[in-house]
């Protein structure tokens, strides 16, 4: 017998480019930024004052009452919302399932930075009897998947994933591998981050990560231009709907494409910067195209990690040489973040939610705010305008502080 196949019968997603999977890809194939001055609090006092904010977000939109939101991390609540879209949109009856074959799988590379914020401030100013009892249950990185969990009633498998900004990739692989491994039916995977607040944006403005293009938000992420000058944090939650093949078959779902290889390895080399030869990000995606039981030359879209800074992407591509050698100048590229901002433990999903759509749209959306090439990025990034195409079988990287690689490969379902 061969290996269970997954795949994919729902997305949804809340992000800086809109706020449901219809605004989410209308923004990516016409180019519209998500970023501008950053609303939250006051950045005066900060090298960058920029981010990729939700606008317009109202929970109870997502039918999240108002105590639930007062006693949750904003990362929570994003998670819960990108599930209902995600719930819905695969046609789910969970109380036709067993829910012990149900389970839920998120990644969050930070957690619940606001309410540690929030709550130490108390602390200090009023003493540790006013410090909220909800501080743990909101802080923990897991608890968006257990919260998730709660709203949908899935008993399955259980955790969360934190490898930085890597974390929703690392999750969605392993939502694929309880799947195969015949340990559950359906897995509800991907990520969600809550991290613009003044501590989270101060430590990566001290660790120089940011870009500073204070005046020109739109057109601060630019990744592979020879003017990047640093990523650009966001936020907001990705969610997809991981299944079984003759589970979704049996129930008539709609099969939006189909997670088909992973892999996932470790630079070992230092806490942020990328390993400059990019040997253990060559050897996670080698390994994710033969776990797809594919050869590079079947890959027609990359959608990479692309941050926008300055060895990212100088790196990426080199990386993408090594695997692909020849058939690398024929491979279109995308940067998502170049529009969403970096989502960091949400942007994996993210990422994934846009490479189905380019495979079920024939449609690539571009790399924006692409203007100067740089010698060291000389591939096809899709400057500027989005691309008909048709895709099979797209790979899309993440890479985490810390080291982390995850390369997922997704193919057109057949």
């Amino acid at each position: 017998m061969g290996r269970r196949r997954v795949v994919i019968t729902g997305m949804g997603i809340i992000s800086p480019i809109g706020l449901s999977l219809d605004e989410y890809w209308d923004s990516l194939i016409n180019g519209r930024s998500g970023v501008g001055r950053i609303t939250r609090f006051d950045t005066t006092d900060y090298t960058a004052k920029i981010g990729g904010e939700l606008k317009g977000f109202d929970p109870e939109n997502f039918g999240i009452d108002k105590r639930h939101v007062r006693r949750s991390d904003p990362f929570i609540i994003y998670a819960i919302a990108a599930s209902m879209e995600a719930v819905k949109m695969s046609g789910l009856d969970i109380d036709k399932e067993d829910p012990f074959r149900c389970g839920c799988i998120l990644g969050s590379g930070i957690g619940g930075l606001l309410t540690v914020e929030r709550e130490h401030q108390k602390l200090l100013e009023r003493g540790p009897r006013r410090v909220s009892p909800f501080l743990i249950p909101s802080m923990i990185a897991d608890m968006a998947p257990g919260d998730v969990a709660i709203q949908h009633n899935l008993k399955g498998p259980n955790y969360g994933v934190v490898s930085a900004c890597a974390s929703s990739a690392h999750a969605i692989g392993d939502a694929m591998r309880v799947i195969q491994a015949g340990d559950a039916d359906i897995i509800v995977s991907g990520g969600s981050e809550a991290s613009i607040s003044p501590l989270g944006l101060a430590g990566f403005c001290s660790a120089r990560a940011l870009s500073t293009r204070n005046d020109e938000p739109e057109k601060a992420s630019r990744p592979y231009d020879a003017d990047r000058d640093g990523f650009v944090m966001a936020e907001g939650g990705a969610i997809l709907v991981l299944e079984e093949l003759e589970h979704a078959k049996k129930r008539g779902a709609e099969i939006l494409a189909e997670v088909a290889g992973y892999g996932a390895t470790a630079d070992a080399y230092h806490i942020t910067a990328p390993q400059p030869e990019g040997l253990s990000g060559t050897q996670a995606m080698k390994l994710a195209i033969k776990d797809a039981k594919l050869n590079p030359e079947d890959i027609q879209y990359i959608n990479p990690h692309g941050t926008s800074t300055p060895l990212n992407d100088k790196i990426e591509t080199q990386v993408l040489k090594n695997v692909f050698g020849d058939h690398a100048k024929k491979l279109a590229i995308s940067s998502t973040k170049s529009m969403t901002g970096h989502m960091l433990g949400a942007a994996g999903a993210a990422e994934v939610i846009a490479s189905v759509k380019t495979i079920n749209e024939s449609l690539v959306h571009p790399t924006i705010n692409y203007d100067t090439p740089d010698p060291d990025c000389d591939l096809d990034y899709v400057p500027n305008q989005p691309r008909e195409m048709e895709v099979n079988a797209v790979l899309s990287n993440s890479l985490g502080f810390g080291g982390h690689n995850a390369t997922l490969i997704l193919k057109k379902f057949s």
